[in-house]
């Protein structure tokens, strides 16, 4: 059961992403040949008009074949033959219906578990932030001149610059009055850095509100995966904390697992389930949207940046170049989706 979860979960990110790029492309009257959702040999197929729809049987993945994606046509439909401008809609979409998707189940989600604002609802007394004359309501808008808006932004810039070290501090008061202090983390009776303050999550009242902090949920997992993939370009991260399909599929095991044994009933349980289901597709349609945006050949990222570079230079680029450019790009990401594999089944099966 948990496994059909995990993959429904991987399987609503890919196909929201790839029925951005088929919408955008029926829009514009581009004739879609194949959509599929998976990989690998189909288990599920129909034909309706033009296209030819399938299911398949690895939901590592998906694809929307325009006509005249990778090859000249005569067709006034094909993709090749649409203006710079339509192409570029067309495979931006993808990514953009991603973030679309990760802030509606924002939405869902902040109306039901609440809203981590950056407030402070408590202070250990003789503890540092208690020290510096840091109160309960005041709100965190600053890290060490890092904008923050939710609590969990100042969470993960400690998490990253270090819990131990000192850290610039700027607050707004209830009455409005703004201040700053420098504070320096201290270990707590638990032995984990601390400035001794609280904060958590609370309700959300109104639609209006849940929009706000939805978007701000989505500029949160924005950040964190730009920061992430900092880090692992620059080596800040170990190897056992890169995690692909395997490992993400593990941990959502685990989660379900637990979320089961700590529920007092069935109908609490699935409750959580579904909460918890909802946060990791929000994680993930982010994570797929950016790593589409990258300008690496065979992602949309690069894909638009030949468009842009066609739309500069007013130059077509010849669609067999363009094709060794992408078939280039998709096996390098076919090694790296084989690489992250092989960590995954270490650290999930060997660790």
């Amino acid at each position: 059961m948990n496994i059909l979860l995990i993959i429904l979960v991987f399987g609503i990110i890919v196909f929201f992403h790839e029925f951005g790029h088929f919408i955008v492309a029926k829009i514009n009257k581009i004739k879609v040949s194949e959509f599929s959702i998976g990989m690998g040999p189909a288990i599920f197929s129909f034909g309706k008009g033009e296209t030819k729809y399938f299911l398949r049987l690895l939901p590592l993945g998906g694809y929307c074949l325009m006509l005249g994606e990778d090859e000249e046509s005569d067709d006034e439909n094909a993709f090749s033959n649409k203006s710079v401008f339509v192409r570029l809609l067309v495979i931006a979409a993808g990514p953009v219906f991603n973030f679309i998707l990760a802030f509606i189940f924002s939405i869902i989600l902040i109306s039901q578990t609440g809203c981590d604002p950056s407030y402070i609802y408590d202070v250990a007394p003789g503890g540092p932030a208690d020290e510096a004359g840091i109160e309960p309501g005041d709100r965190i808008i600053e890290v060490d001149g890092d904008r923050i808006y939710n609590y969990r932004e100042y969470q993960l810039y400690m998490e990253i610059n270090g819990w131990h070290n000192p850290v610039k501090l700027k607050l707004e008061r209830q009455n409005g009055e703004v201040y700053e202090v420098t504070v320096t983390p201290e270990l707590n009776d638990q032995g984990v850095y601390s400035l001794g303050e609280l904060a958590g999550y609370a309700r959300c009242e109104g639609l209006g509100n849940n929009i706000k902090y939805a978007t701000l949920e989505l500029r949160y997992w924005v950040k964190a995966t730009i920061t992430s993939l900092k880090m692992i370009v620059t080596g800040g991260v170990e190897s056992e904390d890169v995690m692909g399909p395997v490992g993400v599929g593990g941990v959502m095991n685990d989660i379900i697992e637990e979320v089961k044994e700590e529920s007092e009933t069935t109908g609490e349980a699935v409750k959580y389930i579904i909460l918890n289901m909802l946060n990791w597709c929000i994680l993930l349609s982010v994570n797929l949207g950016i790593m589409n945006l990258l300008p690496i050949p065979a992602l949309d990222g690069g894909r638009l940046l030949l468009l842009v570079i066609e739309g500069v230079t007013r130059k077509k680029i010849p669609a067999d170049k363009e094709a060794i450019i992408n078939i280039i790009g998709f096996v390098l990401v076919l090694i790296l989706m084989f690489v992250v594999l092989f960590n995954d089944v270490k650290n999930v099966f060997f660790s």
